[in-house]
């Protein structure tokens, strides 16, 4: 069953730092989200601010606001944003402590940890509400060490990987698993970040937030108890980051510790530089050198799907016409055009495996 919950995002709703929230509006089956503060959009809905589509998602100016004008309760408060280094901005320090003051209880995807926050926390268990932090760390009696019992798993296993960070390779994820699951396989979504947690996806862990001796165990873990549990025909594993972005590379557990069969790639071709590094002489790769780098470390490629931030509709689209007649695979735009030449292509490989 859904909680009631509202999403804060300071203002920053209409950026790309509101991927929390941006994610939540395309769906959640943990939150029934009542609605989203953010002085900057007030008035609109947040359909509408994140892709045109109207959800019926009101967008408040102010807590004070949504309590006075909605016609439900909300039991939580979301932090909606995700900053640079994880670090909630200051304006969202006091809408936090409003929050709390109007009995909601926090749900925060950041490394900066509310519970952190003295006087948060104390006005928190004063009042008998939560504080979730979803990042922090699992205790060390619940992490799993990479123990080889991924060979067990025989679903078709999926990498949603990316050539940058913040590129919507949790959303593909979502997507395909939604697409294969409208065309009558069982299909799972393996989640590797908070939103993924937020969105109400059962299995997977926080990539960023484990401690790096223990990340193949838990992704491994993760994967396993999945196929235990349901036994999928198929599984999309969320990426995170690149395998080459300097601040933060990540790929080769994906394929190495998880064992995955097959690669999706997220990619937008108006990006050059890594996200939030412009004054750092790092540039991101031709999609080809990425496939490249991927088989070597042992998987392969069937698709690309296409962040289209920055471009227009049919721009990215010639652009995906004249990359998949370069590379034969199928190249696609998920959101604008759907991902049905992607299901075909695992519908094959389905059928390849049983044959």
């Amino acid at each position: 069953m859904k909680t009631n919950a509202i999403v804060i995002t300071g203002g920053y709703l209409d950026s790309s730092n509101a991927k929390t929230a941006h994610g939540l509006i395309r769906g959640t089956e943990r939150f029934n989200l009542l609605g989203f503060i953010d002085h900057k959009s007030a008035g609109k809905d947040a359909g509408e601010v994140l892709d045109g589509k109207n959800r019926n998602m009101p967008i408040y100016e102010s807590i004070s606001e949504f309590i006075k004008k909605s016609p439900e309760k909300a039991q939580y408060c979301v932090i909606g944003v995700a900053t640079k280094g994880g670090v909630i901005p200051e304006s969202l320090m006091a809408m936090l402590k409003e929050a709390l003051e109007n009995n909601l209880s926090i749900v925060n995807g950041l490394h900066d940890y509310v519970s952190d926050h003295e006087e948060l926390a104390s006005l928190a268990k004063a009042k008998g509400l939560e504080i979730i932090d979803v990042r922090k760390p699992k205790k060390f009696k619940d992490l799993h060490f990479w123990n080889g019992k991924i060979k067990e798993v025989k679903s078709l296993k999926v990498a949603v990987l990316g050539t940058d960070c913040a590129l919507g390779k949790r959303t593909t994820s979502r997507i395909l698993t939604e697409a294969m699951t409208k065309a009558g396989y069982k299909a799972e979504m393996i989640y590797t970040g908070q939103t993924g947690w937020m969105q109400g996806a059962k299995y997977g862990f926080i990539f960023d937030s484990t401690l790096n001796d223990f990340i193949s165990g838990e992704m491994e873990h993760a994967i396993w108890q999945c196929y235990q549990d349901v036994k999928p025909d198929i599984m999309f594993i969320e990426g995170q980051s690149s395998l080459r972005n300097p601040s933060g590379p990540a790929g080769a557990e994906w394929i190495v510790s998880a064992d995955a069969d097959i690669v999706i790639l997220q990619h937008n071709p108006a990006r050059k530089q890594y996200k939030d590094m412009e004054y750092y002489p790092a540039y991101i790769p031709a999609v080809k050198d990425e496939i490249d780098l991927i088989k070597i470390y042992g998987a392969s490629t069937v698709g690309i799907t296409v962040n289209t931030m920055k471009m227009k509709t049919e721009e990215a689209r010639e652009w995906a016409k004249q990359t998949e007649a370069e590379l034969n695979i199928p190249v696609v735009l998920p959101l604008e055009d759907g991902v049905d030449r992607l299901v075909t292509v695992f519908e094959n490989l389905l059928k390849q495996r049983k044959g």
